[in-house]
């Protein structure tokens, strides 16, 4: 299958990116190509690109985009490993330009049935991002407490049904395992009361994003990372993130202003004592939401937000 995904909001990522010609930009989410391939345009010789990515499809796919390009330099692994990463390839912290990211899941991916990240095919509960990982959504659905499962679909899908989902998935899975998405669907629309199914979106879109969340460890990984590429940037640097859903903005959001105040004295001390500095401005109180005209051309767009922060 073709790895199609549109870029989102492209023009306001590259205008706060700040692109300077012979900079060294690091792209944490290579996916198709489209955020790097529109970086690399405004790129000299002397200028950088590292595309980063966990999916094999995804770096497949973007080498063919970017083939143009020699100043580039491809790396198959988890963004969260940004220090060995950088440190591998000479870029000690200081000496770059610009960090993106652009989270969440592709449309490829979701298009990509036997993948399964969709709801709307029927494929083996898997939702990997990277093949290669021991957890998929087969070892979350069948395998986890009753518990753990409610806990899941609760925090990382802010499913209000979470318990009853998490109660039913454990009496169908005790008959035999759930092994496809649309089983683990039924099951959902099963758990669901009739009422609250009708005039909202897919019952089963919370469960999938929390199971999906859980697989790849997406969350927690967050604010680690985003410390980390702080002390990469160099002066003026910045860090641009998009993220589809309130769970991972708030943690950009709360990760941008710690590291913009990290004081950690009491509110009662006259003077700051524990002598922590800052290390970014955040540039974006309020995040860059899409504008009506991608809105029209791409409703996937819709919950997407571009948050900024500039290194000081």
């Amino acid at each position: 299958m073709k790895f199609e995904h549109t870029s989102v909001l492209l023009n306001e990522s590259i205008e706060n990116l700040n692109i300077k010609e012979d900079g060294v930009y690091v792209d944490c989410t290579l996916g198709g190509g489209g955020h790097s391939l529109e970086v690399l345009k405004r790129l000299s010789p002397e200028g950088r690109l590292i595309g980063i990515d966990q999916d094999e499809n995804a770096l497949k796919a973007a080498k063919g985009r970017l083939s143009e390009y020699e100043n580039v330099t491809y790396v198959r692994s988890n963004f969260s490993n940004i220090s060995q990463i950088c440190d591998e390839l000479g870029l000690v912290p200081g000496t770059v330009n610009a960090f993106m990211l652009d989270l969440g899941v592709s449309s490829h991916q979701l298009d990509e049935a036997d993948r399964g990240f969709s709801y709307n095919f029927n494929a083996q509960l898997d939702m990997r991002m990277d093949d290669r990982c021991p957890l998929s959504a087969f070892e979350v659905v069948n395998e986890y407490s009753e518990k753990e499962l409610a806990r899941i679909l609760y925090e990382y899908g802010e499913e209000r049904w979470a318990k009853r989902i998490a109660e039913y998935i454990v009496k169908k899975r005790a008959e035999k395992p759930i092994s496809t998405t649309f089983e683990l669907v039924d099951v959902i629309k099963a758990a669901v009361p009739k009422g609250a199914r009708e005039g909202g979106p897919h019952p089963a879109r919370r469960t999938f994003q929390a199971i999906r969340i859980e697989v790849n460890n997406e969350l927690s990984i967050l604010k680690p990372t985003i410390e980390k590429m702080a002390d990469l940037l160099k002066t003026g640097g910045r860090i641009c993130i998009i993220t589809f859903h309130s769970l991972e903005d708030r943690i950009v959001k709360n990760a941008f202003r710690d590291l913009e105040d990290p004081c950690i004295c009491p509110r009662d001390f006259p003077v700051c004592v524990c002598g922590r500095k800052q290390k970014l401005k955040v540039i974006t109180r309020k995040p860059i939401v899409p504008s009506d005209e991608e809105l029209s051309v791409n409703k996937r767009s819709r919950s997407a937000k571009l948050r900024v922060a500039e290194k000081v």
